[in-house]
């Protein structure tokens, strides 16, 4: 079987500035995108589906840095759909994780954990761009889907892109910061020397305070070797915090088995949801594909 595991929160906002800011767009339209995305990828052959969902943007993040994002710069029309798109897909038979402590990429992460121990599992597809989550990749067994581009990211793709593998991206975003989330990283790191460097070291905790211990080529390669082994040393707990910022957490509760996630049609309340929605043929759609399968 395969897994799709799907970030809400992106696709709220994809359709949103999408096809939900015509001139008409109504306070639903990318609420109704996402369902109709989701249902879409139901029809086209996914069983088991979980989407998950930043209910409240902040999260414990934002206790720890006072930069972390916010929602504070979301449209209220972008916001009030949030609800609407979770009491959707759950009519829908979609089983969703609104999150609220924790984010949609821990949720996405945690649901991985469950999914990749389990041998009935072929692959799972975690249905976002967003780079945080390229540190769940494994191989070609657990992969990112970047539906509007129609690309799959495994392992090799990772270290295409990034210069590292998987389990080194938190490190990396530590070091090089991310905009998105609102943290700046270690002056003076790019994407070139992060990626060195942890091509060597793997992770913060074994890179050399002191450009003298590090490995000779790279104090060779590394341009502004001194400068950065510097900038890190002196940072320090800057690092750590960024690496724990960017690190998903694990929320054993979440799920307790992929087999919670197989989808059995939709309930009896979404012909009347999708009309709300302005799509009341999602209802025929989602009856016809529930009794296909059955």
């Amino acid at each position: 079987m395969e897994v799709h595991l799907v970030d809400g929160t992106y696709e709220l906002f994809r359709h949103y500035y999408g096809q939900g800011r015509s001139p008409n767009a109504s306070d639903r339209a990318a609420a109704r995108g996402v369902v109709t995305s989701v249902l879409s990828l139901l029809e086209d052959g996914a069983t088991h589906v979980g989407v998950a969902t930043d209910h409240v943007i902040e999260s414990f993040r934002n206790d720890l840095w006072p930069g972390y994002k916010t929602g504070a710069l979301v449209p209220d029309d972008l916001r009030s759909q949030f609800d609407l798109v979770e009491d959707a897909l759950r009519a829908l038979g979609v089983v969703v994780w609104p999150m609220v402590e924790l984010e949609a990429d821990d949720a996405l992460a945690s649901a991985v954990a469950v999914a990749t121990p389990d041998s009935r599992v072929d692959r799972v597809v975690v249905c976002t761009p967003d780079k945080d989550l390229g540190q769940c990749v494994a191989g070609e067994r657990v992969v990112q889907l970047d539906r509007r581009r129609g690309i799959v990211i495994d392992e090799g793709a990772v270290v295409a892109k990034f210069g590292v593998g998987p389990s080194s991206i938190p490190d990396w975003l530590a070091l090089v910061g991310d905009a998105a989330d609102g943290f700046p990283g270690i002056k003076g790191w790019g994407q070139r020397s992060a990626a060195a460097v942890l091509a060597r070291y793997g992770h913060l905790e074994s890179i050399p305070d002191t450009v003298a211990d590090w490995d000779a080529a790279l104090r060779r390669t590394v341009r502004g070797a001194d400068r950065l082994a510097g900038a890190l040393a002196s940072s320090r707990s800057l690092a750590d915090l960024f690496k724990v910022l960017a690190t998903l957490r694990i929320e054993p509760g979440l799920l307790a088995s992929v087999d919670d996630l197989r989808w059995h049609g939709p309930g009896q309340t979404f012909g009347a949801v999708a009309a709300a929605l302005g799509a009341p043929a999602l209802g025929a759609r989602a009856d016809t594909l529930a009794a296909r399968r059955a």
